[in-house]
């Protein structure tokens, strides 16, 4: 599965394979690892982008840094939805390996492994692996609207970074 999005340079690669437990995102940014990384970890910014657009996030806890944990809450027309993690291990401007949980389904913990690669020119490519405790937490998070959340998400971290934040 590959997405395109609206910009110029960018494009949203999702790879979900047929029988394994993962989900695959590669995405290119015109920033620096710096930025991308910053937006990442910095709470104030990472709630400014972080989902879709109907979405409006509150951050409950936030330690970005190897041992810490995190909690924020998002919120649209349907309700409220909490989500839960620790981050275990942060490397500046190069990887992030975290937990992620959402509240509703506390035994359902996926393991992400992002990295950032400095491609020049003031460029970064993003991977981002998720690895599910199971087949079908990683359908129903797929069947959640998954990608259009990573999609607008993306476009709006494109332009907070274009902002220059």
């Amino acid at each position: 599965m590959t997405t395109t999005d609206d910009t110029d340079y960018s494009t949203l690669h999702l790879d979900v394979p047929e029988g394994a437990q993962t989900v695959s995102i590669t995405r290119d940014f015109a920033a620096t690892p710096d930025k991308v990384f910053r937006a990442h970890t910095d709470p104030e910014l990472f709630v400014k982008w972080c989902g879709p657009d109907t979405i409006t996030s509150t951050i409950r806890e936030w330690d970005a840094q190897t041992g810490g944990r995190w909690s924020y809450v998002s919120a649209d027309d349907s309700g409220e939805y909490g989500f839960f993690g620790s981050f275990h291990e942060v490397r500046e401007n190069e990887r992030i390996v975290q937990t992620f949980a959402f509240e509703s389904f506390p035994d359902a913990v996926s393991l992400e492994i992002l990295t950032l690669s400095d491609l020049g020119d003031g460029r970064t490519r993003l991977s981002s692996t998720s690895i599910f405790d199971s087949l079908e937490s990683r359908d129903g998070m797929v069947a959640s609207g998954m990608e259009q959340g990573i999609v607008e998400g993306y476009d709006k971290l494109d332009r907070l970074l274009a902002e220059g934040r």
